[in-house]
């Protein structure tokens, strides 16, 4: 299939694998609370895998399979506790499970550097494990009562963010955002992401009730800041690694990285705001 993307034009791949994409997601979300679960699972993974590699191409070398285990096992911990499955005192599992990266690399011979390398898969686990497993907060609500409508409204909220901001920008960007980091960003096309996704949270306030109205214009508001932002690390962590895309694994859109990078720190603003407002 990606043989015969790659003979489209990049705006065109990008259409075609998030119908495909958006699609496969929003079934999942929408069937039940196990096939969020394993959607976001193996996004998580996936996403932890590609940093890994990364990471590996300046010469680094972290733990990619057993920091991609502690991350997910993190993901699995907070989902079953979220929903009451276990106590909240199975959480005091991370800690022995994260503990043993270090005694991994007290065996790994001949490395030069060990503790950046342990820096480096602490980091994966910080920054993109962490992130995800928050969600699970966000979809549980009180009684751990399973709710699609908040994690598919994030979602909405921050692919009308993208979306505004790349037409917006691609037609009417000449201002740059943050030119050292990313040369093509630009206010106006941080514009025309805050208003796609102000116009997508007014159809969320009438259509998904489980929040009431100022609730959607204010995590659309935290997903357009903090997106962006998320955009802009990933994108200064791209050009410490020297490269474009962190990966090609989807079609037009680069990696998973390149995808999810303005939900891994919207996550954290959004959980705290409902946990505290909604």
């Amino acid at each position: 299939m990606n043989q015969h993307l790659t003979k489209l034009s990049n705006l065109q791949q990008r259409i075609i694998a998030a119908l495909i994409g958006g699609i496969a997601i929003i079934g999942a979300i929408y069937w039940n609370q196990w096939g969020y679960f394993g959607v976001f699972f193996l996004i998580c993974g996936l996403t932890l895998r590609e940093f890994y590699q990364l990471v590996g191409l300046d010469g680094n070398a972290p733990l990619t399979y057993y920091g991609t285990f502690t991350g997910l096992c993190i993901f699995l911990l907070t989902f079953l506790i979220e929903k009451k499955l276990i106590g909240i005192e199975h959480y005091f599992w991370i800690s022995p499970i994260a503990s043993v990266i270090f005694f991994i690399k007290l065996y790994k011979k001949n490395e030069k550097k060990p503790f950046t390398n342990i820096a480096f898969t602490f980091l994966g686990i910080i920054y993109v494990a962490i992130p995800f497993s928050l969600l699970n907060i966000c979809v549980f609500l009180e009684d751990a009562v399973y709710s699609y409508q908040v994690i598919l409204g994030c979602l909405f909220l921050l692919w009308a963010s993208d979306t505004g901001a790349y037409f917006a920008g691609t037609y009417f960007g000449r201002t740059k955002l943050f030119e050292r980091v990313s040369p093509k960003k630009s206010w106006e096309g941080s514009i025309g992401g805050l208003c796609s996704a102000l116009i997508v949270a007014s159809l969320l306030a009438y259509f998904f009730t489980d929040l009431k109205y100022w609730h959607w214009y204010c995590i659309a508001i935290i997903i357009v800041v903090a997106g962006t932002y998320g955009d802009l690390v990933e994108s200064l962590f791209k050009r410490s690694m020297d490269i474009k895309d962190s990966g090609a694994s989807i079609p037009g859109h680069g990696g998973f990285l390149d995808r999810f990078d303005g939900l891994l720190l919207s996550a954290p603003f959004i959980v705290t705001f409902l946990r505290i407002f909604a």
